[in-house]
C-alpha cells in the first residue's frame, strides 16, 4: 500500500478512510518512539581527522600510490550514477590510475556527508587551465584505513557541491 491514497488503501483492506488514517498516525508514532538515530556529529573523530587528511594530501600531490595505501585490503569503491565498482585496493588502484591523469591536478576540501568524513575534489583542465568542481567523495573509516569510497562523480558530483557547502567555482584555487 505504499504510495496508495488513504481511500484506495481502505477499498483494498475493507476498512473506512478514517480508520486507515487512524492506522497510518499509530503506525508513524510508534515508528518514531523507536528509530534509532545515529548520533549527528559536526566533526571527524580524531582518527578520521588524520585519514581524511593524508586523504586530501594524496589528491593535491597527485600520489595514487599514497592513497591506494589508504585502502583496506578489501576496499569497496563505488562511483554513483555509474554502476561501475572495485573491490580490494589492487582493484581500485588499477582503475585510478586508468583516470588519474585525466586532469592537469585536483585540489580537495572537506566536507561531511551522513556523519562521514568527505571531501570535494577541484580538478585543474588541461586545456583551459580553470578549476572546476569534480566529485564528491565520502569515506568510511574502519581501524584507520578506508572501507568504503562513494564517489559521486560527473554529473552528480558537481551538482551536489552547493548542498554541501562547496563553492561552485574555488576562485582561491585558480591558477
Amino acid at each position: 500500500v505504499l504510495g496508495w491514497s488513504a481511500i484506495e488503501t481502505a477499498q483494498l483492506l475493507g476498512g473506512t478512510t478514517a480508520s486507515i488514517n487512524s492506522a497510518l498516525q499509530r503506525a508513524r508514532t510508534k515508528l518514531g518512539e523507536r528509530q534509532v538515530r545515529p548520533p549527528q556529529r559536526s566533526r571527524p573523530s580524531a582518527g578520521e581527522g588524520v585519514l581524511l587528511e593524508r586523504y586530501m594530501g594524496a589528491w593535491q600531490t597527485d600520489n595514487l600510490d599514497g592513497l591506494v595505501e589508504l585502502l583496506r585490503e578489501d576496499a569497496i569503491y563505488h562511483m554513483p550514477p555509474w554502476q561501475e565498482w572495485y573491490r580490494g585496493h589492487q582493484a581500485i588502484g588499477a582503475f585510478l590510475a586508468s583516470v588519474w591523469g585525466n586532469f592537469a591536478g585536483y585540489r580537495a576540501m572537506a566536507v561531511g556527508a551522513n556523519a562521514q568524513p568527505a571531501v570535494g575534489i577541484y580538478a585543474l583542465g588541461r586545456q583551459d587551465s580553470i578549476w572546476r568542481p569534480h566529485s564528491l567523495h565520502v569515506i568510511e573509516d574502519a581501524d584507520g584505513k578506508i572501507a568504503s569510497l562513494t564517489i559521486y562523480v560527473p554529473p552528480l558530483g558537481p551538482a551536489l557541491f552547493e548542498a554541501f557547502g562547496l563553492p561552485p567555482e574555488p576562485l582561491a584555487l585558480r591558477v
